[in-house]
């Protein structure tokens, strides 16, 4: 399992390099043009991609030699969830929106599984780094991705109505804050995974400000207000978390003996 992590993670980067050359049709800009929605973000926050990439590759390296107990609960759903982000590129990219819409959700629930796992309160800082970090930023970006390609579904398909995208852009916009939200509070707030999140609603913001579509400068600023929200929580939970280090650690010790 250890190298089909390694392997799984490898693919993404190599898979994007094709898809963004167009090798199985049009770019995902290209196609996010076609199909406007009101939750689209900036062109630079798709940037973080990179990011995601190097982190999950190094992950994936790191893993290699490392034998804990812990580990083997977060390998699999981690494999998993880079083979589905890989898998998604090329399918999106044939614009068989209906299996990309599926594969990016089924990806989502991969990335949090094993960010959770990644994540337990006596983690050393290794597996933090290497291991919880990585996997929680790439979970907090498919969180606001999952949505915006939710959005370009109903556009694609026209589920809903299209000429004014108003009503239901801002409740898959509540649905993601909720989202976000509770796996915040569940990682108790460590960095990478508001990080995530808020780079994300601040590119929807910066795309939606001033836009053309019905609606769009209110969401830049709905936006804006989630991400500060959950700036604000990340803030509140980390600071009881440097308030009470070992609470956690000493119950653990306790229960043991």
């Amino acid at each position: 399992m250890r190298w089909i992590v390694l392997l799984a993670a490898l693919a993404m980067p190599v898979v994007s390099w094709f898809s963004q050359s167009g090798a199985f049709g049009p770019t995902n800009g290209a196609i996010s043009d076609r199909y406007p929605t009101l939750l689209v973000a900036a062109g630079y926050a798709f940037a973080i991609w990179g990011v995601i990439f190097l982190w999950d590759v190094i992950f994936g390296l790191w893993q290699l030699r490392r034998r804990r107990p812990d580990l083997p609960g977060v390998r699999g759903w981690a494999a998993a969830g880079f083979a589905l982000t890989a898998a998604w590129m090329p399918v999106f990219s044939n614009q068989w929106f209906l299996p990309a819409l599926a594969i990016i959700w089924a990806a989502l629930v991969c990335l949090l599984v094993a960010a959770v796992r990644a994540a337990p309160t006596d983690a050393t800082g290794g597996q933090r780094a290497w291991a919880a970090y990585p996997l929680a930023l790439h979970a907090g970006w498919l969180t606001m991705a999952a949505f915006l390609n939710t959005a370009q579904v109903i556009v694609a398909y026209q589920w809903l109505p299209t000429a004014d995208m108003f009503g239901w852009s801002v409740v898959l916009l509540a649905l993601a804050t909720v989202l976000a939200w509770a796996m915040n509070q569940r990682l108790r707030g460590h960095f990478a995974y508001p990080a995530a999140v808020v780079w994300a609603l601040v590119g929807v913001y910066v795309k939606q400000s001033g836009w053309r579509l019905p609606g769009a400068d209110t969401v830049s600023v709905l936006a804006l207000a989630v991400a500060t929200l959950l700036v604000l929580q990340t803030l509140l939970l980390r600071t009881r978390a440097w308030r009470h280090p070992t609470v956690p650690v000493v119950a653990a010790h306790r229960h043991r003996r």
